[in-house]
């Protein structure tokens, strides 16, 4: 039968294609506008459905998507846990005191020596015989150094040695260690000299007096800290000539100095010297230290 003038016709199905429902034929208009098309309904009526369209399965990809790098400043991953920093750093323990003590000072009595609201008889009297060997000196502040143990509490810094023979730099010394210095050099260097060399001795050039130091490589303090030791390096003569303490001197100034350390026995308790070790290679060490039953060390 011929098909109703207005109504759409539908397209031919392919073959292959799903059936779809037909659509319900509409009335053809009353007004005799046979050539108006029909107005849609609207939307609840029911009307025509159009054919759905027919989806086919995407292909996979070829290969595989990488995925996206983990930035290294993101968050932690949920699988690790996260360690917690310690609520505070730990204290070391504390040293042992005999760990502490091993930097110390051994103790000495003389370390605790302090001066007198009035100067001693004996340090008066030792700087009367100072000025009758001719010895010219200045009376020095106290020493004291409770940290290490060091202390002088009547110093005197020498000038002269007697007759003239000069000494520096500084000489801090205390009293009874300057006098034993100073007749030394009067009563033995001066006479051994002239006797080698024909000449007055005019100056000592002395390497060390006071120091506040241990002795080296040692925890007991050296005599030197309590002004109580003298390190002489050279001697001068009055026509120029120096004679300086070391290994190897030539044959002449040898012999006197040999002279002048041998008879420093006696008067001094400690006589080192080239030969005793490294550290008096180059001076001769002279000291008051107290030793039993007076005795003397010589090296």
């Amino acid at each position: 039968m011929p098909p109703v003038a207005g109504v759409p016709v539908p397209e031919k199905r392919p073959a292959n294609a799903p059936a779809a429902e037909e659509p319900k034929a509409q009335p053809p208009a009353s007004n005799g506008a046979s050539d108006r098309p029909v107005e849609e309904k609207p939307r609840g009526e029911e009307q025509a459905q159009p054919e759905p369209p027919v989806e086919s399965e995407p292909e996979p990809p070829a290969v595989a998507p990488t995925p996206t790098p983990r930035p290294d400043d993101a968050g932690p991953r949920t699988t690790e846990p996260v360690a917690q920093p310690p609520p505070a750093a730990p204290v070391p323990p504390e040293k042992p005191d005999d760990a502490r003590d091993e930097k110390k000072m051994l103790p000495d009595p003389r370390s605790a020596d302090l001066p007198a609201d009035k100067m001693p008889a004996e340090e008066i009297a030792c700087r009367e015989r100072l000025k009758a060997l001719g010895v010219e000196f200045e009376e020095h502040k106290p020493e004291s150094d409770p940290a290490i143990g060091c202390a002088i509490p009547y110093p005197v810094v020498l000038k002269t040695l007697g007759g003239s023979v000069a000494i520096g730099p500084g000489t801090e010394l205390n009293c009874a260690m300057a006098e034993a210095a100073a007749r030394f050099m009067v009563d033995i260097v001066r006479p051994a000299a002239k006797s080698a060399f024909g000449a007055e001795l005019k100056s000592v050039s002395q390497a060390s007096a006071f120091v506040c130091r241990p002795r080296h490589g040692t925890r007991k303090l050296s005599e030197h800290a309590f002004g109580n030791a003298l390190d002489i390096a050279s001697f001068t003569l009055s026509d120029g000539k120096t004679v300086e303490v070391g290994p190897a001197p030539p044959e002449k100034e040898a012999k006197f100095l040999d002279e002048v350390r041998k008879a420093a026995c006696g008067p001094f308790k400690t006589v080192l010297g080239p030969g005793s070790d490294a550290d008096h290679t180059r001076h001769f060490h002279l000291d008051l230290e107290p030793r039993r039953h007076g005795g003397t060390f010589c090296q």
